[in-house]
């Protein structure tokens, strides 16, 4: 009779329970709404934030579906069975407005994940309510937030006495570590840009590293372009092979003080004769350490000579050391995060900014000590009326997307138009389209 008196009582109090669940957590971040949007609207910087890797470090990811919106999923398998981490899937469901609408007007976005795995309930999903705040709307408050069905099962209804637990430590820890994730991401506003990824092809190149001061401006970036390229030409010459294209600039370091780079001229040729032996171009190599070659020699200097080594040798990099200040080496090869910029060339670093906010977001890697990023100027204006146009290209690393969600969605690159002569620079985002110089 006990026994009876306690079922009954067990099934009355589960009619009455609740038969959803909701349990949410809210955080003020310090970045504008678009970042944030871009992280949490596809799943690759998902292992950097989910707390599933704190409960298990060995727990594996694993991508499918689309790589950005609606469509995107993953799912993880934790190795330790009794592990937090367990296993399951995340689908995103649904995310309003769309990435392009995501500007300074928009106030409100949300985004939907649906949830599989071993949690009780039904209709299981996780809400982002993202709103805009600040004086400046330059901040972004988070609602993160859980919901389950439980229907008329008792035991999924009890289960709601513990959504405080596992779900709830979930979004606590894992919205805490977001924030974390989106501190590293540069604070540029990248919400006007629209980058490409290209596939680019080994190009055979000369190049010199040089550099500037800063305080120095343009002209001297000019200057020490032009004396660059002269010297690649007459190394062409005396080698006998042919300049094919603009010139390239590789960024090696934009520093407060000094800007480091180096230029380069395409070649048509990938095999050179220097010091009397043939040498097979190659592309650059994470650097040898044990080496003191400097990254870029002074503006003035002899790279080969400051770097202790020899015409046919090769440089810390692996690249080949023609002479004086001229060396060789394949550059490109493989996906490229490209977004074109018309104007002088004080808008490329911007442009470089933004492509790096923009890979952080959308979990692009990249590694820029061996593959710079670099620039093609592929039409020089010659008056106040027409600008310069350049192509700005991070190149990238490890499994990458065909296309970026602007491309996927058919929305075009600005293309290259004269100015008047009272006219600003439009925006870093309103670049000319690349012309596939670098692949």
């Amino acid at each position: 009779m006990a026994l009876i008196i306690v079922v009954v009582f067990g099934v009355v109090v589960g009619l009455v329970m609740p038969s959803s669940g909701h349990v949410e957590r809210s955080l003020v971040i310090g970045k504008d709404m678009r970042p944030v949007y871009d992280v949490l609207n596809n799943f690759r910087r998902f292992p950097d934030y989910a707390v599933l890797r704190s409960y298990d470090p060995r727990t594996q990811f694993k991508w499918s579906g689309k790589a950005y919106g609606p469509g995107a999923e993953v799912s993880w398998e934790s190795s330790d069975s009794d592990a937090k981490a367990g296993h399951g899937k995340l689908t995103i469901a649904s995310a309003e407005p769309r990435f392009d609408k995501i500007d300074t007007t928009a106030r409100n976005a949300q985004i939907v994940w649906n949830l599989d795995n071993d949690w009780r309930g039904k209709d299981k999903h996780f809400t982002f309510d993202l709103e805009r705040q600040g004086s400046r709307g330059q901040l972004t408050k988070v609602t993160w937030s859980y919901d389950v069905a439980y229907g008329f099962n008792l035991i999924d209804r009890y289960s709601n006495l513990y959504i405080h637990g596992n779900p709830d430590a979930f979004i606590q820890f894992s919205l805490n570590n977001l924030q974390n994730v989106l501190a590293t991401v540069p604070n540029v506003d990248y919400g006007k840009l629209i980058p490409y990824i290209r596939q680019t092809k080994p190009t055979p190149v000369l190049f010199v590293s040089t550099q500037i001061a800063r305080k120095d401006g343009l002209a001297a970036l000019d200057d020490a372009i032009a004396t660059a390229v002269k010297q690649i030409q007459d190394a062409a010459k005396k080698l006998g092979v042919n300049v094919t294209g603009p010139r390239i600039v590789f960024t090696t370091n934009y520093g407060d003080q000094n800007y480091s780079f180096d230029v380069a001229l395409p070649i048509d040729a990938d095999h050179l004769t220097v010091a009397g032996q043939d040498h097979a171009l190659t592309a650059p190599q994470p650097p040898k350490l044990e080496e003191a070659a400097p990254a870029a020699a002074s503006s003035s200097g002899d790279a080969a000579q400051s770097a202790g080594v020899e015409p046919g040798s090769q440089d810390r990099f692996g690249r080949l050391v023609v002479d004086g200040n001229v060396r060789a080496m394949l550059a490109f090869g493989g996906p490229a995060l490209e977004a074109p910029w018309n104007g002088s060339a004080a808008g490329v670093p911007p442009t470089r900014d933004m492509l790096k906010a923009y890979a952080q977001t959308h979990g692009y890697k990249y590694d820029e000590v061996t593959y710079r990023s670099y620039d093609i100027e592929t039409a020089q204006g010659d008056n106040v009326n027409t600008f310069s146009r350049y192509e700005v290209y991070l190149p990238l690393l490890g499994d990458v997307p065909e296309q970026t969600p602007e491309q996927e969605a058919g929305l075009p690159q600005p293309t290259l138009e004269p100015a008047s002569s009272s006219s600003a620079p439009a925006p870093a985002a309103s670049a000319a389209p690349a012309a596939g110089q670098g692949g």
